[in-house]
């Protein structure tokens, strides 16, 4: 992350509410026109983009394949990053790391990186906050401040993609399951899958990464219609209205009968699965009956089921189950004919949990 001072506006593209374009921000298409517009071939833009993502250089100094008055140039013009790395918090050994950022507008956002035996993965955030205001997330606390931008969102896979090169680790997967829902900030989220999905970049390919949702289901319907195999998942946690609504409230815009017919529409057009994340919480939505309930709404759809034994928020009244509790509930499910995971959150320590870390942070600044 490099330390951004005054916001420097592209020209023709103004900064969104105080925060500049960056490199990050823009297609190879659009950085191509940039420089053209000022006399460059356009393989400059290409040498630009091989060294922001595949060599992930942090800086346009470390472009030693491109002239030196451009660089200059470049670094007066055109951002490099808007991020800067407040603190890295460790967990897990070392094999889980959460990244606090600060935006140039000061606000703070949270990325988690996760390595694994087989497989590295990246949490991303989309928004500063959540307007969706989910019971037992603390990301949604503070309300919704703004989207993320394109580049806000690529900042956090580039450098997780450092980090994971130190440990001759490769990053294999990204999630989008941090702080913020991606279809209230659609545009910006697929501008941003796009972007590390360029092979003339990251190459990042689309069927490994996972665009979550609460259930907005206009969302659903866009994401069926475009071009990229991107997995989707749905943050579920309960299979009726009365218990939903209270866990979700924009289940009372999108209930379950209507998410369930758009997750159909889904997977018959894509012909892609779908995996509903379904956050385990004792005594709310842990029961027997609930597990047999949920097998029925699920039974002969495409699907898989994530089970997510709560990760607890010292701010929230929310317990994890047992784990006798846990395995009962995934084996009812297994019974009734639906793939179920469990997966347990990481990072306990750290204040893993989406937005904790954030609160946290905030509440010891205001004390």
């Amino acid at each position: 992350m490099t330390e951004v001072s005054d916001p420097i506006q592209v020209r023709g593209r103004p900064g969104k509410r105080g925060v500049p374009t960056t490199l990050y921000d823009l297609s190879l298409t659009e950085l191509t026109d940039l420089l053209q517009r000022d006399g460059q071939p356009a393989y400059r833009a290409r040498q630009i983009y091989q060294g922001a993502y595949q060599h992930q250089v942090e800086s346009y100094d470390q472009m030693t394949t491109l002239p030196a008055p451009l660089r200059a140039h470049l670094a007066t013009s055109i951002p490099f990053d808007a991020l800067t790395l407040e603190q890295v918090y460790e967990a897990d050994d070392g094999e889980t790391l959460k990244m606090l950022y600060r935006t140039p507008d000061d606000q703070l956002i949270e990325t988690v990186l996760m390595f694994y035996e087989d497989r590295v993965t990246v949490c991303v955030s989309c928004q500063v906050g959540c307007a969706v205001g989910c019971s037992f997330c603390a990301t949604g606390i503070g309300g919704l401040q703004r989207n993320l931008t394109a580049g806000e969102m690529t900042a956090q896979v580039v450098d997780a993609a450092r980090r994971a090169k130190t440990r001759d680790r490769k990053l294999s997967n990204l999630v989008m399951m941090g702080m913020g829902e991606p279809f209230h900030n659609y545009a910006e989220t697929l501008k941003f899958i796009r972007i590390i999905n360029d092979q003339h970049g990251m190459g990042f390919g689309a069927r490994r990464i996972t665009i979550s949702t609460s259930g907005i289901i206009p969302g659903i319907n866009k994401l069926a219609e475009e071009p990229m195999q991107v997995n989707l998942a749905v943050s579920l946690h309960a299979p009726n209205d009365a218990l939903r609504s209270t866990l979700v409230p924009i289940n009372h815009r999108f209930p379950v009968k209507d998410l369930m017919r758009a997750c159909d529409q889904y997977i018959a057009k894509t012909g892609r699965r779908i995996s509903f994340e379904y956050a385990l919480m004792k005594g709310i939505n842990s029961d027997d009956d609930t597990a047999r309930e949920l097998a029925l709404l699920l039974r002969g759809r495409l699907c898989h089921v994530n089970i997510i034994p709560f990760n607890p928020v010292d701010m929230l009244p929310f317990e994890r189950p047992a784990e006798a509790d846990i395995d009962r509930f995934a084996q009812i499910l297994s019974d009734g004919g639906i793939p179920v995971s469990v997966r347990y959150s990481r990072g306990l320590e750290i204040a893993a949990a989406c937005g904790q870390l954030r609160a946290r942070h905030l509440e010891a600044a205001n004390t």
